[in-house]
């Protein structure tokens, strides 16, 4: 589990006023009656502050069951009944979808669904297409009927998850300990690294690391390195085997506190990363960057969806949750972690203007920037890593996906772990 943040009473001012002006009555929410909702998902976004503040705004207590990424899909397929909320990658939806156990999210319930972000419903930043390699959210976000089991082509009025977080990863690096540069993701696979390096043992996400390398190294070019034919994933599978067995990998993870571990003792110095990771390096005074590399970002998104068997009052109790979500508190807090919300307008009301101006618009910080639990981060001067948030997310290469070739691509990464 990731360290509890707890906010600050400023902070839940601001919740408050997010509420208000996203028209949820928390006092009409209360009257309805206690209710606890079982929250499935990775630990990343299970935080105590979280839990804390709907418990407060809306009488709903959450119950957070920590999984890894592929427990959260097993969960989804095989055990509907054992959770409330599932908190879902999009990238997990052409192996949950097909199942039929997810319910259509009803458009017309989610007062802010016209405002989520256009990554999700255009496939855009600032009006410009960014790269879709991979399982774009766009390619999933809709089904033909609440009860789909295969994704529509267009806008309707049933979305498979209502987005909550996503993000351009890169590569994480200790600038004090490389000393020099980094501009690439063949970085990751530079014997100059030996030894200190680390790839996430996560199949789906890690082999799209790997391509990310194998491409920047000049030893294939992907049509889409988000579905690789047999032939490319042996390839890739046969780069990072020679890799492994030359020394290069200090460590596969697959825990978000491991890989925070690793960059912070010195263990690695290179190493793929989330961004609150970086932030949690950084947070106990260990330089640590997420560096903008010239060939761009390999994306990720999550999103909340629902079991088709919830029904009456957890159902409408999932629902103001979600809503919740994305009226501001919720979306500032992740967004001081690094994170982008979904619905970017409710979460800038609910930050100072110098903590937008730093994370979204990649300007100098103005004051101390800190954590959700008030760690400082980063000195007032400094400036994101990567820039503003059209820079970032304008950059995207390619999102975590699942291929047609997926048991193949597992088997053939299990092999590549167990050499």
């Amino acid at each position: 589990m990731d360290k509890p943040i707890r906010a600050g009473r400023r902070q839940l001012l601001q919740g408050a006023a997010g509420l208000a002006a996203a028209g949820l009555a928390a006092p009409a929410v209360h009257a309805q009656g206690a209710v606890t909702l079982r929250y499935v998902g990775t630990a990343v976004n299970q935080h105590a502050g979280i839990k804390e503040k709907v418990k407060e705004d809306l009488g709903i207590t959450l119950e957070y069951i920590p999984v890894t990424s592929d427990d959260v899909v097993r969960r989804a397929v095989t055990q509907p009944n054992s959770l409330d909320i599932l908190d879902a990658e999009y990238w997990m939806l052409k192996k949950i979808i097909p199942s039929g156990n997810l319910m259509g999210m009803d458009a017309n319930r989610i007062k802010l669904v016209g405002e989520i972000s256009t990554v999700f419903t255009k496939g855009e930043v600032a009006g410009r297409k960014i790269g879709d390699q991979g399982t774009a959210p766009i390619k999933v976000s809709y089904l033909p009927a609440r009860d789909g089991k295969t994704f529509a082509t267009g806008q309707t009025q049933w979305l498979t998850l209502i987005p909550t977080t996503y993000n351009a990863d890169t590569l994480g690096i200790r600038p004090d300990r490389v000393g020099r540069p980094i501009s690439s993701w063949s970085e990751l696979l530079n014997p100059e690294f030996k030894g200190k390096a680390s790839i996430l043992n996560i199949p789906s996400i890690g082999i799209m690391d790997a391509a990310m390398a194998v491409e920047a190294m000049g030893r294939h070019k992907y049509a889409d390195k988000g579905n690789m034919t047999r032939a490319e994933i042996d390839l890739t599978m046969r780069v990072l085997t020679e890799a492994k067995r030359a020394g290069q990998f200090r460590a596969f993870w697959k825990d978000f506190n491991e890989s925070v571990n690793l960059m912070a003792s010195g263990e690695t110095v290179i190493q793929s990363m989330w961004s609150p990771a970086v932030t949690a390096v950084r947070s106990r005074g260990i330089p640590c960057t997420y560096q903008p590399l010239k060939e761009g970002y390999r994306a990720w998104a999550a999103g909340f969806g629902l079991p088709k068997t919830l029904s009456g009052r957890k159902l409408d109790a999932s629902y103001d949750f979600i809503n919740w979500f994305l009226s501001g508190w919720a979306g500032a807090f992740l967004n001081r972690q690094g994170y982008y919300s979904a619905v970017l307008s409710t979460a800038q009301k609910s930050m100072e203007a110098y903590e937008w101006d730093f994370w979204m618009m990649g300007k100098p910080a103005a004051q101390d920037i800190k954590a959700p639990d008030g760690t400082v981060m980063e000195k007032a001067g400094s400036v994101r890593d990567g820039g503003s948030f059209e820079d970032r997310m304008g950059a995207v290469a390619c999102w975590n996906a699942v291929m047609d070739e997926n048991d193949y691509m597992v088997r053939k990464w299990n092999e590549f772990i167990a050499a």
